[in-house]
């Protein structure tokens, strides 16, 4: 292939550069760039190999604890017994990290999960320079910088590069089965318009400062603890909440933000003693840019929140809630509820379920018989895609749905479930139509939610 032509014009020759070669799908032509790793979420990307991704890593993070963390946990991968991984991570530690990484450019997709409070820029700065990216959410935390989000998607856009975030809940099986069921309208009806007190489509979250990752008692960075980098909880889970209210409600329908109408919000707070704090950090004293979240000794983190909006005319309530530590058996919990004008579908994942997502299906119409002909013939079609998923009837108006322990895999292996779903966008050269336009919305929700909790 000539790469230089020559000008017809005074005979000088003139560089001509070929347009990058579109991703084919071939072995290890996809080369992983990690940008500053302080959330133990950029790991759980390569907690298995991908045939498609070259096994050298190039991580490029400012000195200190997180990036050795990061860089354990990979060693941890890489040392198990079972399915052992081959990661070779080449690494850059200096103050100059990002400019490092735009300027040498070894990889062709970045990967970042940390510091809230940078992310935004570290995208923007990176599908600028003509990089893919597939970030952890959120990808903004900042009403302010909500502008700048949006703008990097219109960059990667005009650039050809794909800009994506990292939504491994729409892989939880319940979830996707609620989602299945709720596009049934022989089962579900249609979805009920609701009211605030009484939102049409309900997700709540639960979640904990301290816990197990890969079977570890997970270390957080003290910065995660603070608002300013961390994000308060009402623009970082609720990104979940909102991306699943318009994946189950809308389903690949294109979004605007004039869709989406803020009722009201709220935040509140989480509280933990100086033993908590060092219980998960491992740190005896808070560092100075928590001082001003302290009562006394005590760390006020505003971990929690509640939007009340409507999309599309359809009332919907997100919450999010942080505790320290879950109950013993007990780890982070899932409830949601959509309301249909033939049944309500709920996932719930309480004591009673054994802190293990279930399905609910709980009749609303007059006719139950009916009713009934129809879920049972549904869940029969159902089985083709989804073997051995069995309908279970707990009371007169109330199912439940068996599902085989193969489906529920776990949240660290939606991932590798996610990762792979974006291997296959880059080989198809972009992502579905729909995609981009409710990731803006989406964002647009989470910071207008906090805009309005702030007043």
């Amino acid at each position: 292939m000539v790469l230089l032509i020559a000008s017809c014009s005074g005979g000088q020759k003139k560089s001509v550069q070929e347009p990058e070669k579109s991703f084919t799908g071939a072995s290890g032509e996809v080369k992983l760039m990690t940008l500053d790793p302080g959330h133990f979420h950029a790991a759980l990307v390569q907690k298995n190999m991908y045939d498609q991704v070259d096994p050298t890593v190039y991580v490029y993070a400012p000195e200190g604890p997180d990036v050795e963390g990061h860089l354990a946990l990979i060693g941890r991968y890489n040392s198990r017994e079972e399915n052992p991984t081959n990661w070779i991570e080449e690494v850059y530690r200096g103050p100059d990290f990002l400019e490092k990484m735009l300027k040498e450019k070894p990889g062709n997709l970045m990967v970042t999960a940390g510091n809230n409070a940078k992310k935004t820029e570290y995208i923007y700065q990176t599908v600028n320079a003509g990089i893919n990216v597939l970030a952890d959410k959120p990808m903004v935390i900042d009403p302010a910088e909500f502008p700048k989000l949006e703008e990097a998607f219109e960059i990667a856009r005009e650039k050809g590069v794909l800009l994506y975030d990292i939504m491994t809940e729409r892989y939880e099986i319940t979830t996707v089965l609620q989602r299945e069921l709720s596009g049934l309208p022989e089962v579900f009806g249609e979805l009920q318009t609701g009211t605030e007190e009484n939102p049409a489509i309900t997700k709540e979250s639960v979640h904990h400062f301290f816990k197990y990752v890969s079977g570890s008692p997970l270390k957080r960075p003290a910065w995660y603890f603070d608002t300013g980098q961390q994000g308060e909880g009402i623009v970082d889970v609720t990104t979940h909440l909102v991306d699943l209210i318009q994946w189950e409600a809308f389903p690949e329908v294109v979004l605007k933000k004039s869709d989406v109408e803020i009722l009201s919000a709220s935040r509140w707070t989480t509280e933990l003693t100086p033993e908590m704090f060092k219980k998960v950090t491992l740190l005896d004293s808070y560092p100075g840019y928590l001082q001003k979240d302290l009562d006394g000794d005590v760390l006020k983190v505003y971990s929690n929140g509640e939007i009340n909006y409507k999309l599309k005319g359809k009332h919907a309530k997100v919450s999010v809630i942080w505790n320290f530590q879950a109950p013993e058996g007990a780890g982070d919990t899932h409830y949601s509820i959509m309301r249909g004008t033939l049944c309500n579908l709920i996932v719930q994942q309480g004591k009673d379920e054994d802190y293990k997502p279930q399905l609910y299906i709980e009749a609303v119409g007059e006719d139950i018989n009916a009713f009934s002909g129809s879920l049972y013939n549904a869940i029969q079609g159902l089985t083709a895609k989804y073997r051995g998923i069995e309908l279970e009837k707990i009371g007169d108006r109330k199912w439940t749905l068996h599902i085989p322990e193969e489906y529920k895999v776990g949240h660290e292996a939606h991932f590798s479930q996610v990762t792979e779903k974006y291997l296959q966008f880059l080989v198809d050269g972009k992502l579905p139509d729909w995609e981009v336009p409710n990731m803006i919305v989406k964002y647009y929700t989470t910071t207008e939610g906090l805009k309005a909790a702030l007043k």
